[in-house]
């Protein structure tokens, strides 16, 4: 059998797992690692810790030892995809180069949407998604710097704890009508905004920036009539995957690039894992891109296990978040919106920042959002992501939500019971 040749379009976690299980399942294959910036293999989610002076920037290398790539004979290289030729199995390069390939890899993640705002490309603003931005922002954001970062996002949410960390004086702006959107329901939302405006922060929601203009200091025009001074501006407007330098390629892209429950796109030896990729998702029961680090591990590792021709299976994509903001962790479990004609139960504790919501599907727990509960979320997520049959524990939940846990065990042990006697 003939040596081959994988090249994988993207070194961040996805690519890494991909590649150290390339060469650890097909010894004597080529694997090439292609990164578009001039970094070793880090983590994009380290970097709010080195924006706290938690870690330094050897603490977001993916992997510490300087050797640990050439060692595997795994090859790293600097280059930017700027198209795939699958007629040629090659991908083109910005420098004018090609790449030849057997077995191809997209894990080329996602970038910052880039809001349509005048003065966005001034000195002084500036996304939070790579070590550069990093540095940038380090030098900007010194004790009581007048700082106001666009997007209350679940990114953006991350960036503001780094951020109060280094004692800046800190606006907020969302157009969208709460923080969190994407993840938390109304109530939850409202709290996790008491709880960061308690701690110093300034929120504008249903606002959005209308302009930027040069300084110093920088000058922000909010739709509200504000006019903000700040010495940096920071969007988190939130984030796209990277996909158009497939345009016109013949890989089929939704919102992502779409892959089957092997992680391989419509064209035959070419696969996409991570924050680009699009897989199917059991318990919405459609394809999703969903961008978080424990997807990124999963679908690497079963695309290149079939890279490699050993079969594997995607067993779904995972819907969950996990967000600490100033210190108040909240959670987003499956179809936390719930389903049209399922039930819910809420219950909120305002004064002690506590806050659960459950949505049923019948008797299955379908999705959750939770504010301030810390104990048990790993019962949550596993009663979600289950979809046990609750029985009579659903009315139970209905009035007393937090009993989930004990509703959990009933249920798997009344399903244990069930697959004895019908074996």
């Amino acid at each position: 059998m003939r040596h081959l040749r994988h090249v994988i379009l993207g070194n961040g976690p996805a690519g890494v797992i991909a590649a150290e299980t390339i060469r650890k399942h097909a010894p004597g294959d080529d694997v090439i690692l292609v990164g578009d910036e001039p970094e070793p293999p880090y983590s994009r989610m380290a970097i709010p810790y080195l924006l706290m002076g938690n870690i330094g920037e050897d603490g977001t290398r993916l992997r510490h030892d300087p050797l640990h790539f050439s060692g595997k004979r795994i090859e790293l290289r600097h280059a930017r995809a700027t198209g795939v030729d699958i007629e040629k199995c090659a991908v083109l390069l910005a420098d004018g180069h090609t790449i030849p390939y057997d077995r191809l890899l997209i894990a080329t993640g996602a970038s910052p949407i880039r809001p349509p705002i005048r003065g966005i490309d001034l000195p002084g603003v500036h996304p939070c998604w790579t070590l550069a931005d990093a540095r940038k922002i380090m030098e900007l954001a010194m004790p009581g710097a007048r700082v106001v970062q666009i997007g209350a996002g679940f990114i953006g949410c991350i960036i503001m704890e780094a951020l109060a960390n280094r004692g800046v004086q800190l606006t907020v702006v969302e157009v969208g009508d709460r923080m969190v959107p994407r993840m938390m329901s109304p109530g939850a939302s409202e709290m996790i905004r008491r709880w960061v405006e308690n701690k110093g922060v300034t929120v504008y929601t249903e606002t959005r920036v209308e302009a930027i203009h040069s300084g110093p200091p920088l000058s922000v025009r909010l739709s509200n009539g504000q006019q903000l001074p700040a010495e940096l501006v920071i969007s988190a407007a939130g984030v796209a995957p990277n996909i158009g330098f497939l345009q016109d390629s013949g890989i089929q892209c939704l919102l992502g690039v779409l892959t089957d429950e092997h992680l391989q796109t419509n064209v035959k030896g070419v696969y996409a894992a991570g924050d680009c990729a699009e897989a199917f998702d059991v318990t919405s029961g459609k394809t999703i891109v969903s961008a978080i680090q424990p997807n990124a591990a999963d679908q690497a590792y079963v695309a290149a296990m079939n890279m490699v021709g050993r079969k594997a299976e995607l067993r779904g994509v995972t819907q969950i978040n996990v967000l600490d903001t100033i210190g108040l962790i909240s959670t987003s479990f499956g179809k936390w919106k719930g389903v049209p004609g399922g039930e819910h139960a809420e219950l909120s504790d305002p004064e002690n920042f506590r806050y659960l919501r459950l949505e049923f599907d019948g008797d299955t727990l379908v999705g959750s959002n939770a504010v301030g509960l810390t104990d048990h979320v790993g019962v949550l997520r596993g009663l979600t992501q289950s979809r046990l049959k609750l029985g009579p524990w659903k009315d139970r939940l209905l009035a007393e939500p937090l009993r989930f846990p004990e509703a959990y065990l009933a249920a798997a042990q009344a399903q244990s019971s069930r697959s004895i006697l019908a074996s």
